[in-house]
């Protein structure tokens, strides 16, 4: 019963940002839990490589796909790929996030065309592989689709912790991450009547090889005393993923060892 509960043998799972360093883990989690996984990214060799290793690591199917996900009709013509080869999208985890040239610059000097950029991949690129995925979702009458925000979309960022160091998060961070959660609580109620939940994960800091000064002061705002693991957001992905979630939607699922507790 308790495998059941989070089993996904035979979902098709659809996770943009597919190879960058969440996406991973959650394509490995997700296929180590029986689902046809879907990885989404802008390198089609990166894609298609990690594809075949998951395939032959689990024994799933696994396709790689190249897509913009700024761009609609590159994600029709990806959407439209996956639905003619397994026939069907079970879970869509919009996961993609962009950065930009001038993503650091100070928030007077912030660039117009990099915070369309950032919110063209952030915000942009998750309404339209919801709107994409939502349609095939509705055809079917289930689906459950989960969007990766940002403890920065609903707190402000201590902008003490990152003196001293050559990072910062930018506005058009916190905002793209914000209008994220909205997304989520909309399409909650939008598409509840299609027996479609939408979710939403607010993540903390993941650590990847930050500067020791910057991981030191964020490590003691934190009650765990620690960043995250690049592993340790996959068991948030799996439980909206998976019918252990069945009656959880329009929820901001924050995982972030304590962060916006204090």
């Amino acid at each position: 019963m308790k495998d059941k509960m989070f089993d996904l043998a035979e979902k098709v799972v659809l996770v943009t940002g597919g190879t960058g360093l969440l996406g991973k883990e959650f394509c490995e989690t997700l296929s180590d839990y029986g689902a046809n996984v879907i990885v989404v990214d802008l390198n089609e060799s990166d894609c298609k490589k990690q594809a075949e290793s998951l395939a032959k690591k689990y024994g799933t199917k696994a396709i790689g796909v190249k897509a913009d996900i700024t761009n609609r009709n590159e994600v029709a013509k990806m959407v439209s790929e996956v639905v003619k080869k397994l026939g069907k999208v079970d879970v869509l985890v919009n996961n993609a996030a962009g950065k930009s040239k001038n993503f650091y610059a100070k928030f007077e000097d912030y660039p117009l065309e990099d915070w369309e950029k950032v919110m063209s991949v952030n915000l942009t690129g998750a309404f339209l592989c919801a709107q994409a995925v939502g349609k095939q979702m509705a055809k079917q009458n289930s689906g459950s689709i989960i969007n990766i925000s940002s403890v920065y979309g609903i707190k402000a960022p201590d902008q003490r912790i990152y003196k001293g160091t050559k990072i910062n998060t930018p506005a058009v961070y916190s905002a793209s991450k914000a209008g994220l959660i909205g997304l989520t609580t909309y399409l909650a109620t939008y598409w509840a009547d299609k027996n479609i939940r939408v979710n939403c994960i607010s993540p903390g800091g993941v650590f990847n090889n930050q500067e020791n000064e910057f991981v030191k002061k964020y490590s003691e705002k934190t009650p765990l005393g620690r960043m995250a693991n690049k592993n340790e957001l996959s068991g948030a992905v799996l439980f909206l993923a998976s019918d252990a979630s069945s009656y959880v939607t329009g929820h901001n699922l924050v995982v972030d060892g304590g962060l916006t507790i204090w």
